[in-house]
């Protein structure tokens, strides 16, 4: 046992059993998505793809979430983000993100050669209130097991409001005008996926989508740890 594990003896998050974050009765009650999200009107859309009368130029192009965000999903996100001294349940989430991604085909065939993580960014005070990215945390971790750099070119330059309890006409005014490059880029041709822990709406993503393909990018896709449909 390391040290830390000894000040701070793991315990499953959701039932408080000693041994691991999450123990193996409550890992049974994780739900992966069987449906997703469209990224443009926040409506379902079972292969994730933006729906067809959905598409523009400059919308997100799908949006691929791994699990559902409730229950035991929930509380581990949750403590992922708001209990710093619990960052290291980030290589628990990284194995499920991971593996709720390559059971989707339409993940895998978008995935290319020239392809590009880039995490959802927070505003900077937030991030030095909170002391990380966890999106950043989730996407790095992505790079590792599929071998898509990870790079950090957008930044929020809006200080936004929780997006919980809006509705998607309110979600898409909060968001609007959050993203920008963080320095002058030609993306062209290029296929981005951004990163980040929870979709609801889609409004998010979507947002972000729009500065990069304004930028150039021929493909752009959001990938979610979980989603709160």
């Amino acid at each position: 046992m390391d040290f830390l594990s000894f000040i701070f003896p793991k315990k499953c998050i959701s039932c408080k059993k000693f041994g691991d974050y999450l123990c193996s009765d409550c890992f049974t009650r994780l739900d992966f998505a069987s449906s997703q999200v469209c990224g443009a009107c926040g409506r379902q859309a079972v292969s994730g793809l933006t729906h067809p009368i959905c598409r523009s130029r400059y919308a997100i192009d799908g949006v691929f979430a791994s699990l559902v965000y409730k229950g035991v999903a929930k509380k581990l996100i949750y403590q992922f983000k708001f209990a710093p001294f619990l960052q290291n349940l980030s290589v628990m989430l990284i194995d499920l993100f991971y593996e709720g991604l390559i059971q989707q085909e339409v993940v895998i065939k978008a995935f290319s050669s020239d392809a590009v993580f880039v995490p959802i960014p927070l505003h900077l005070s937030k991030e030095r209130s909170r002391g990380y990215n966890q999106s950043l945390i989730l996407s790095k971790g992505l790079s590792k097991k599929l071998g898509i750099e990870t790079k950090i070119i957008l930044i929020r330059s809006k200080k936004t409001i929780s997006q919980v309890g809006k509705t998607q006409k309110e979600r898409k005014e909060n968001i609007k005008g959050a993203f920008t490059l963080k320095y002058p880029l030609d993306l062209s041709g290029r296929t981005i996926f951004l990163i980040d822990d929870v979709v609801t709406s889609g409004s998010t993503f979507n947002e972000a989508a729009n500065v990069l393909k304004r930028a150039g990018a021929e493909k752009v896709y959001g990938l979610a740890l979980a989603h709160g449909l």
